[in-house]
Parts: C-alpha cells; sequence; structure tokens
C-alpha cells in the first residue's frame, strides 16, 4: 500500500511537472476585412491573454486588408504585448494585414502565400495622395525598426526587418536593389520573404509554426467571440456611428417640435447609448466625455425652454456635444496617441452624422415625409362647416375694382347693382350719395363691400 501510494505521488508530481512546463498559446485568428470589429476581437484576446498569462500570442492571418485606423490600433497592441508574438500568414495578409504581420516578433508563412501591397486605397481601390501613402510608410518603417538590429557574420549591424522593404511595400517609387525597382508595388512570397528576412521560415500549420518556433510542449487556447464583441464591433463601426448621430439629432429634433411624442425622445437616448456605451465599455471613452455630452444637451434644453433668444447657451451646447461625439470617436482609433489623421476622421464622421441628421429631418418634415410623423407635426384636418366651423365667404372679393349704380339712397349703407346683381354695400367715406349714382367698388372687408362716388376719385 505504502509502494502505491509513492508510486500515485510520482505519477501525480511528473504530470504537473509536464503541466507546468506547457508554453501557453494564445491564437488570435484575423481572416475577415480588418475593420471595428476585428480590432474589438483583438482588445478582448489581449486581455484575455494578459489574464491567463499566455506565453505566446499567435496571430492567424488571412486576410486582404481593411481600415488603416483600426489596423493601426492592432498593430499597437501586438508591438506592446508583453510576451512573444508570432504572425503564421495562412495564405493572406495584404494590404493592412502585412502591418498586422510586420508587427509581430516572428513571422512565418504557408506555401503559396503572399503579403505586402500595403498602399492606402479608397473604396475604388485607387490609390489615395501622397500624405496617406507618407503616413502609412512612417508607420510600416517604425514597425520594422521596432525590431531591431543583430550582428552579421561580418559584425557589422544589421536591421532584422530592413525598413525600406516596409516602405516598398506601400510605394512604387521605392527602389530595394536585387529586390524590386521603382514601378511595382512589393508584396512578397513565401520564399521571398524567406529569403529577405521577412519570413523565419515555412509553415503548414499551427502545429507546423510551434515546431520551427522549437515549442514542444504547449496548451492552446483559441480566441471565441462572444455576443458583446459582436454588438461592440457593430457599433463601433464608422458608418454606424454617423446612422446613430443621425437619430439622436432627428430625435431632438422633433421632440423639441412636438414634446410629449415620445418615440424621437426614446430614438435619441437609445441612439445615444449605443453610441457611448460600446466606447466606455471598452474603456475607450473616459467618464468625461459622456458628461461633456450631457452637460452640451443641457445648455441646448436651456436655450430653448428657459433662455430663448440670447443664442449663448445654444452655441456653446452645440459646440460641447460636437466635442463630446468626436471625441467618443476619437480615442477609439488608438490606444496609445492620438495623430491628427484620427481626430480629422473622427470629425469627418460626426459631420456626415450631422448632415445625415438634417437630411433626415427635412424628409420626415416635407409632403413625401411618413404620415405618422407630419399628423404630429402639422394640422391635418379641414374645418368644415358640415363639422360645425363657422367659415367666411370671400368670393365677393372678386367685384373690388366693379363698376356699378346705386339702386337706393345710400346713408351710408344702401343697396347697388352690379352687372344686373344687387349687393348690400357702404359708402367708403360715410358720405350720403344719391339712388341711380356711378360707384366704384374700393375693397372687400368684414363680407362687406365698399364704394366710392365715381367722380370723387
Amino acid at each position: 500500500m505504502k509502494r502505491l501510494n509513492i508510486l500515485i505521488s510520482l505519477i501525480t508530481t511528473i504530470a504537473l511537472s509536464m503541466i507546468a512546463n506547457d508554453t501557453k498559446v494564445y491564437i488570435l485568428p484575423i481572416n475577415d476585412e480588418i475593420g471595428s470589429m476585428t480590432w474589438q476581437h483583438t482588445r478582448h484576446a489581449c486581455e484575455e491573454a494578459k489574464a491567463m498569462d499566455a506565453d505566446i500570442l499567435l496571430v492567424h492571418l488571412n486576410t486582404y486588408g481593411g481600415t488603416l485606423q483600426h489596423a493601426d490600433s492592432i498593430r499597437s497592441a501586438i508591438l506592446n504585448f508583453p510576451k512573444t508574438t508570432l504572425a503564421f500568414v495562412d495564405n493572406n495578409a495584404a494590404s493592412a494585414g502585412a502591418l498586422i504581420a510586420l508587427a509581430c516578433d516572428s513571422i512565418y508563412m504557408q506555401k503559396g502565400a503572399s503579403m505586402g501591397a500595403a498602399t492606402v486605397v479608397n473604396q475604388n481601390a485607387e490609390a489615395l495622395p501622397d500624405k496617406y501613402q507618407s503616413y502609412m510608410r512612417s508607420i510600416m518603417r517604425s514597425t520594422a525598426e521596432s525590431h531591431g538590429k543583430y550582428l552579421s557574420n561580418d559584425s557589422t549591424e544589421k536591421w532584422h526587418r530592413d525598413p525600406l522593404i516596409a516602405e516598398a511595400m506601400v510605394d512604387p517609387r521605392v527602389v530595394v536593389p536585387g529586390l524590386i525597382d521603382s514601378s511595382k508595388v512589393l508584396t512578397f512570397t513565401t520564399s521571398e520573404a524567406i529569403k529577405w528576412g521577412y519570413c523565419e521560415s515555412e509553415a503548414n500549420s499551427i502545429e507546423d509554426v510551434l515546431k520551427h518556433a522549437n515549442i514542444n510542449q504547449y496548451s492552446i487556447t483559441s480566441f471565441e467571440p462572444d455576443f458583446t464583441d459582436w454588438l461592440i464591433g457593430f457599433f463601433s463601426n464608422p458608418a454606424v456611428q454617423a446612422i446613430l448621430i443621425m437619430f439622436i439629432v432627428g430625435g431632438i429634433y422633433f421632440e423639441l417640435q412636438s414634446p410629449g411624442l415620445g418615440f424621437p425622445t426614446v430614438a435619441a437616448i437609445v441612439s445615444a447609448v449605443l453610441y457611448f456605451l460600446p466606447l466606455y465599455i471598452t474603456g475607450i471613452a473616459e467618464s468625461w466625455i459622456i458628461v461633456l455630452f450631457v452637460v452640451g444637451l443641457i445648455l441646448v434644453l436651456l436655450e430653448i425652454f428657459v433662455i430663448p433668444g440670447t443664442g449663448i447657451c445654444g452655441i456653446f451646447g452645440g459646440i460641447t456635444i460636437f466635442i463630446a461625439l468626436v471625441g467618443g470617436i476619437a480615442d477609439s482609433f488608438s490606444i496609445q496617441s492620438l495623430t491628427m489623421g484620427d481626430l480629422w476622421e473622427a470629425i469627418l464622421i460626426v459631420t456626415i452624422g450631422l448632415i445625415l441628421g438634417i437630411v433626415l429631418i427635412f424628409y420626415l418634415t416635407s409632403q413625401h415625409g411618413p404620415k405618422f410623423i407630419t399628423r404630429h407635426s402639422e394640422l391635418q384636418h379641414s374645418q368644415r362647416v358640415e363639422d360645425g366651423y363657422i367659415g367666411v365667404d370671400t368670393t365677393m372679393s372678386r367685384y373690388i375694382g366693379a363698376t356699378g349704380l346705386t339702386k337706393t339712397d345710400m346713408r351710408p349703407g344702401g343697396k347697388i347693382e352690379i352687372d344686373g346683381e344687387i349687393f348690400d354695400a357702404v359708402s367708403i367715406n360715410g358720405n350720403f350719395i344719391n339712388e341711380g349714382t356711378p360707384i366704384i367698388v374700393k375693397k372687400f372687408e368684414n363680407s362687406q363691400l365698399y364704394v366710392l362716388q365715381i367722380n370723387q376719385e
């Protein structure tokens, strides 16, 4: 019995020792277009990897790229990860994907994979002006430089990843002797990347990557996005944020136009919550941004209901709300620092949202707008006589300027005849007019014709 206990204790000790020696590998798959959703997943994955004290963050890449601001944020998160980072390019790491791969400590590529073509383009795949390319060149260069230098066999210092090659992935004007001329943007094949120091070796699976990285005992944890990740990523999308701003502006306007309607208020509040809550939950938007938005809203309400006409509260309130909306978006672009590019991007999104809000207001309040909106803000009923409304007949106004004769003496009221029809009339200046005198109708007022003797004009 004693020998059995010793044997069990020995087996347990060996098992625990093997578990303790396992390298903890955390895998972050990036398989879709890089955007707000990818950035949210990366943020969550880095937090989980740090919490479990993972030894390696392995980024499994197969992407054609995406938005620059989110790729830059992902790059920063990887560069600041405290442990080893590996990239496995499983087929494609194009454009923004190349930047993310370049941020990792080591890169492994599948046979037949490609990496590069990082020129900044618009929605039509057309290259943007040089100021955008210049920024992309700089972050590609600085990312390559972040991996430092090493001593070559001839005792000279060489870059682990040549920054000039990183720039050549962006700008066709960059020449790398022996690799690419000045007419093409650089895209590496697997063998080319290995030759020029941009890939450690070829690998065809996660297990193969770990083998080439000399990791034999390991445990793998893969990132699994939950509904919250999807929700936060969706509502952090710039297009969705612009639409939310549109509903905030439209909701506030319609509630002020028709107090008590209810639905516009609900729409504005829900849109504001969906706009700020994802940013607040993820720690992007600090509390002061939300407080700033509420203060701006209060100032606008004061301008409308308490001190109308001054304009001061309304102007400062509008500016405050605008700053809060811009601040919420701008902070989401980079976890390290805010660039002027981030700021202008945020201003553009908020401005588009405001324009959409104004367009929405004009549409809903026009004759083409849906009736459920206009029936609450416009008079929809006719005041018909049969419903008890009393109207004034204005058809007599057509006789203004007509001439005729007095049918009776006017003292000053009496009867006149115009084109064979008899009407009641009053002398406009109060004078008496004898029967048979030529007159002219001068005005129609309060259902009464007023006439003037013609020879008195």
